[in-house]
């Protein structure tokens, strides 16, 4: 994967966000930028990833969304992000223009947490994942993770919801995110039942 208005576009992977994270197009989150597990085709290195991050794909998912969560002013441990990302990755948010258009907004893994940096300062951020559609061929993996966003870890509603769709692929020896591409529920779209946590 969120917060309201910019700061839905923040965060969720799906990731960060906002109760209007689909009526302005303000920040999202990005791709990595440096690591030291970086395949040899790879412009730049990305920080060394813990191991049981990037072994499976529970693992990298559950990682994701890890990160970006915590209490108001609790740093986030950005480096963990970075190294979860191709160099190449992306972070994009769909929303709503008042005009009735949709735009899209992407960001590298840096402008995500530039934007986020602030924000998380002053508020509560917790995403989890509460249900998951998964799609695999080969060493590529695409993830449709239904996700749910909180102010405090015990609230019993979240503020937002919706889908964070993420890109995988593994080099061999580790699983790295390619893309996050999120869009929020809002009351003119509605998650369908079988994005929902089974009864």
């Amino acid at each position: 994967m969120k917060a309201r208005d910019w700061m839905g576009w923040i965060a969720a992977m799906a990731i960060v966000g906002g109760a209007h994270a689909q009526q302005q197009v303000p920040p999202a989150p990005a791709a990595a930028t440096t690591s030291a597990a970086t395949p040899a085709s790879s412009p730049t290195a990305s920080p060394a990833a813990r191991p049981a991050d990037v072994a499976t794909v529970d693992g990298i998912v559950a990682a994701l969304y890890d990160v970006i969560s915590g209490t108001a002013g609790q740093p986030r441990d950005w480096d963990r992000m970075r190294s979860l990302f191709a160099p190449e990755g992306r972070l994009m948010a769909v929303g709503a223009r008042p005009e009735g258009v949709y735009a899209l907004r992407a960001m590298t893994v840096e402008d995500y947490i530039v934007r986020n940096a602030k924000a998380f300062a002053t508020m509560g951020f917790f995403e989890r994942e509460a249900a998951r559609t998964t799609e695999t061929f080969g060493q590529i993996v695409h993830v449709f993770s239904t996700y749910e966003s909180r102010h405090a870890r015990g609230d019993a509603e979240p503020f937002q919801r919706g889908i964070n769709s993420i890109q995988l692929y593994n080099d061999g020896k580790r699983w790295w995110i390619v893309n996050v591409l999120w869009r929020a529920e809002d009351a003119s779209l509605r998650l369908p039942e079988r994005y929902l946590p089974r009864r």
